[in-house]
């Protein structure tokens, strides 16, 4: 019988190491289109962002002029971002549970990596359901995630060589990575999701996809990019209820 899954980023170690991490290298890529996306496609300033772990993302929002709330399931991620933000509005949650969120009243629902650790595509469809119900009729939905081939290359951020198998991982299976941007070099055990996996998510969801965007890497940029300018290991996905 196979072990549960388990979120690496509940752990105090990885809070402690994801709490120092920025916008380097791979991270840049991830983050360096989205303020001209999220112009393009979100009118008003209320936001919430899904799986804010140490706050990265919730204070990357604020400078761009949303007023954020983050939540997170992990209560070591909701320390460090109080600590690093004290002026910050960060909640911890239950798993799936958006209650204390006024539904019907965000600009934005913006998640970032958070859906490269669900399992179970039911459980996904759930949680971007009940996300969707935070959204005013005129909001959207941003996902940022990792692509398939994340796991099966080197990064300026990552390394996967020391996993073959995820080479012959599916979906829905576990892949593991390593991040090397940081001092822990723990793998971290993600789930692997493809794109058509992410479209059946958003119709189950009653959610329509607006644009998709993979990022690549530019020569012209101060970065050691490894596979960055060929492959994108990023998707961004702009969305809106149905």
């Amino acid at each position: 019988m196979s072990e549960p899954f388990r979120n690496a980023y509940e752990d105090k170690v990885k809070a402690d190491a994801y709490s120092k991490l920025e916008f380097p290298n791979s991270y840049y890529l991830a983050y360096r289109d989205l303020p001209g996306l999220i112009s393009k496609h979100v009118k008003g300033r209320g936001a919430v962002d899904f799986g804010c772990g140490a706050g990265r993302s919730t204070r990357f929002l604020r400078r761009l002029g949303f007023e954020t709330v983050g939540i997170d399931i992990s209560a070591d991620m909701i320390a460090k971002a109080r600590g690093i933000d004290p002026g910050g509005d960060y909640q911890l949650i239950h798993d799936g549970d958006f209650s204390r969120l006024a539904k019907r009243h965000f600009d934005l629902v913006f998640s970032a990596f958070t859906f490269d650790n669900v399992p179970g595509r039911e459980n996904r469809a759930k949680l971007m359901s009940g996300l969707g119900a935070l959204l005013n009729p005129e909001g959207r939905m941003v996902l940022l995630d990792s692509t398939p081939e994340m796991y099966t290359r080197e990064w300026a951020s990552f390394s996967t060589k020391d996993f073959p198998e995820n080479a012959h991982a599916r979906s829905g299976e576990r892949v593991r990575i390593i991040t090397t941007d940081i001092e822990d070099r723990t793998p971290v055990e993600d789930i692997l999701w493809f794109d058509t996996d992410y479209l059946e998510s958003f119709e189950a969801a009653g959610l329509e996809l607006l644009e998709k965007a993979l990022p690549l890497g530019h020569k012209s940029e101060p970065y050691k990019w490894v596979n960055e300018m060929e492959i994108s290991p990023w998707v961004i996905y702009v969305l809106k209820r149905k």
